[in-house]
């Protein structure tokens, strides 16, 4: 069980230094990730987020990052106001993390809607199983 749970693609995922990166005081966005027969399907909580405001990218391979700057970050902030309560933050988030070896990173789409960022990476076809065959044996090679 802990093999499976700490192994590959999310080793990287629990214990990479890259995942505890920080960009600016951001946070980490609250994730589902679920595979299917056919690929992998990431839906990321971005409330408050547009399109323009998230960028989805693969880096060293297989490093997939999202970083989103949403619209508390770009307000502009009035000289003369005084801030009573600042709980949600600047509003940028980054989550970083490896994806397995067998998916088509060429292939990603993205796309954000009521505040879900759902990603969809879909996999490599496994390889055709060969079929059993019968080897000739000989008295001499």
């Amino acid at each position: 069980m802990a093999d499976s749970f700490f192994g590959d693609p999310f080793r990287r995922f629990f214990w990479s230094p890259a995942i505890f990166r920080e960009w600016n005081g951001s946070f980490p966005a609250a994730m589902d990730w679920v595979e299917t027969p056919s690929s992998h399907i990431l839906q990321v909580n971005v409330p408050g987020y547009g399109r323009d405001d998230i960028k989805v990218q693969v880096d060293e391979g297989n490093v997939l990052s999202i970083k989103g700057e949403g619209p508390a970050a770009k307000e502009e902030k009035r000289k003369d106001a005084v801030w009573h309560v600042a709980e949600r933050g600047k509003g940028e988030l980054y989550r970083e993390f490896a994806l397995p070896d067998n998916v088509r990173t060429d292939q990603i789409k993205a796309h954000v809607e009521n505040g879900v960022l759902t990603i969809v990476v879909p996999k490599e076809p496994l390889p055709a199983k060969p079929k059993p065959r019968t080897i000739a044996v000989s008295s001499k090679l």
